[in-house]
C-alpha cells in the first residue's frame, strides 16, 4: 500500500522544509510514496497569466499580440528568474551547471516553437487561435519539469533514491491518453526502493488544460491515485484547512478542521479556496480514496481528512469562507417573464464563451444576476456581448463579496435567522442570500468593504473553539 502526495508551489519554494517535513518525516519510511510537484510559487503565473489579477505572462502576451515582441521580453525575464532559483538551490558547481543545462534546453525548445509559430501565423492560411491550446500546455509544462528535475537532483544529493518521472511528453514521438501515459511511466518503477518525483503537468491526447485549465496538476495527482490504487491521497500546502482564515479572525479563534467530506471541498473550490479541483476530487470520491490536507510547516499535525461518507456528529457549521472581487452582473428584461429558461441559456453561453467563473446566481421573474469571479476586462467583454444579444435589456454591474457558512450537515432549525442577525448586528447590509435544500452551505452577498467584518461576525456567531480544539456549531 502506498500514498500519492502533492506538494504545492509555495511549499516547493522551501526545499529544506520539503525534505525534512515531508520526505523524511513519515514514520513508515521514505518509500512507498509518490510525489506530484507543482511549479515553484508564482512561476506558472509568469508562464501563463496571474491567476487572480489576470495580468498576462508569456502566454497571455503571445496570445494577444503575435506581431509585437513583448512576449519575448517576458520570456527572457522568466529565464532569468528560473536560473536565479537554480542558483539559490544549488549554489554552484556541477549540479548547478546540469540544472541550467536542463532548464536551458526546455526554454530554448519553447522559444523556438513560439518563434516558428509566430512566423507561420503571419501567413493567411494559418490562424494563431487554432494553436493557442497547445502553446498554453507547452509553456505550463516548463514550470513543473523544472521543479521536479531540481527536486530529484537535490534528494539524490541528500541520500534519497529519487527518480524523475516526466509526464510532460516533451519531444514525445506519439500522443496517448493520460491514463496510458501514467501507466507507461510507472511500468518499471519499484516503489519499495525508489521515490518518484512526478511533474504536475501531464500531456495527453485530449489536452489536460482544455478541461481543467490551472487545475491540471490536481488532475494528474488524482488519476495517479486512482490508477495505482493508492491507500490515501495527500496534499501538502502552506496552511491548514481551518474554520476561517486565521489572518482575518485571529490565530486563536481559527482552528484546523480535523475531518470533513468532499461536498464541503466542492463548496470551497467554488469560492476559489481549493482544497482540490472538483473534477479531480470526483475520481478520489468514486474510488473511496481518502484525501488528507496537511500543512508543510507543521509536519506533526495530522491535517484534515476528507472522505465521501463523513458527516459531522451533530449538525454544525465547520468553515466560514468567502471571496472578494466578485462582479454581480444583473440583466433585467420585462420580456423575460415566462421565458426565463431561454434567457438563462443564452446568458450562460456568453459567459462560458469568455471563460468567466460563475460563483452563484439569482433568478426571479424578469431578472438574472450572475456573480462572476473574473477580471474587469473580461466582464466588459461579457457586458458588450449581452448588450448586443439583448438590446432591450437593462444591464447593471456591481463589485461585491461573497461570504459562506459551510458544513457537512447544517440542518439546524433557525440557523438562517441567527446568521442574518449576526451580520445585521454589525451594521452589514446583506445584498442577497442563498441557501439550498442540500443544507451544506449558506451564501451572503455583501458590499466588498464589509467582507472582513462579515467573516468575523459569522465566525463569532456560528463557530467556537471546543475545549478539544474542534470547531462546533452554537446551535442553541
Amino acid at each position: 500500500m502506498h500514498t500519492i502526495e502533492k506538494i504545492g508551489g509555495t511549499s516547493m519554494n522551501d526545499y529544506l522544509s520539503v525534505r525534512d517535513n515531508i520526505i523524511r518525516n513519515d514514520k513508515k519510511g521514505i518509500y512507498r510514496r509518490v510525489f506530484v510537484v507543482s511549479a515553484y510559487g508564482d512561476i506558472t503565473d509568469k508562464l501563463l497569466e496571474h491567476k487572480k489579477s489576470g495580468q498576462p505572462g508569456v502566454y497571455g502576451l503571445f496570445a494577444s499580440g503575435i506581431e509585437d515582441e513583448s512576449w519575448s521580453e517576458k520570456f527572457d525575464e522568466l529565464g532569468t528568474e528560473l536560473r536565479r532559483i537554480n542558483q539559490s538551490l544549488f549554489g554552484g558547481g556541477e549540479l548547478l551547471q546540469r540544472a541550467n543545462e536542463f532548464l536551458n534546453e526546455r526554454l530554448g525548445d519553447a522559444r523556438q516553437c513560439l518563434l516558428d509559430l509566430q512566423s507561420l501565423c503571419q501567413h493567411g492560411h494559418f490562424e494563431l487561435k487554432a494553436h493557442l491550446g497547445t502553446v498554453r500546455e507547452m509553456l505550463a509544462s516548463i514550470g513543473e519539469a523544472h521543479s521536479a528535475w531540481n527536486t530529484v537532483q537535490l534528494l539524490q544529493r541528500d541520500g534519497v533514491n529519487a527518480c524523475f518521472v516526466d509526464l510532460t511528453g516533451w519531444r514525445a514521438s506519439s500522443h496517448m491518453p493520460l491514463d496510458e501515459r501514467i501507466q507507461t511511466a510507472f511500468a518499471n518503477i519499484d516503489l519499495d526502493t525508489q521515490l518518484p518525483i512526478v511533474t504536475g503537468y501531464a500531456h495527453s491526447d485530449a489536452g489536460l488544460m482544455t478541461s481543467f485549465d490551472r487545475g491540471y496538476s490536481e488532475m494528474t495527482f488524482s488519476r495517479l491515485a486512482v490508477i495505482t490504487q493508492a491507500k490515501e491521497a495527500i496534499i501538502h500546502k502552506e496552511f491548514h484547512l481551518s474554520s476561517a482564515d486565521p489572518r482575518l479572525v485571529g490565530e486563536d479563534s481559527a482552528v484546523p478542521i480535523g475531518r470533513t467530506n468532499y461536498d464541503v471541498a466542492d463548496q470551497l473550490a467554488n469560492l476559489g479556496m481549493e482544497a482540490i479541483h472538483p473534477k479531480a476530487a470526483k475520481g478520489l470520491r468514486q474510488n473511496n480514496i481518502p484525501l488528507r490536507i496537511k500543512n508543510t510547516f507543521e509536519p506533526e499535525h495530522t491535517g484534515t481528512l476528507i472522505t465521501g461518507d463523513y458527516v459531522s456528529d451533530s449538525p454544525c457549521v465547520e468553515i466560514i469562507a468567502g471571496c472578494k472581487g466578485i462582479y454581480a452582473l444583473e440583466l433585467f428584461d420585462q420580456d423575460m417573464a415566462g421565458s426565463i429558461h431561454d434567457y438563462d441559456q443564452d446568458v450562460l453561453a456568453i459567459i462560458k464563451r469568455f471563460k468567466a467563473h460563475i460563483v452563484s446566481k439569482d433568478i426571479n421573474a424578469n431578472t438574472l444576476t450572475h456573480f462572476l469571479s473574473t477580471n474587469l476586462k473580461t466582464l466588459k467583454r461579457i457586458q458588450a456581448a449581452l448588450e448586443e444579444h439583448f438590446p432591450e435589456a437593462e444591464l447593471n454591474q456591481q463589485k461585491v463579496a461573497i461570504v459562506s457558512a459551510i458544513g457537512s450537515d447544517m440542518q439546524i432549525p433557525g440557523i438562517l435567522a441567527k446568521t442574518v442577525q449576526a451580520v445585521a448586528s454589525n451594521n452589514i447590509s446583506v445584498l442577497a442570500v442563498h441557501q439550498s435544500m442540500r443544507q451544506v452551505d449558506m451564501q451572503f452577498i455583501v458590499n466588498e468593504s464589509d467582507y472582513v467584518a462579515a467573516i468575523k461576525s459569522l465566525h463569532a456567531a456560528l463557530v467556537e473553539v471546543h475545549e478539544h480544539g474542534r470547531a462546533i456549531c452554537l446551535a442553541s
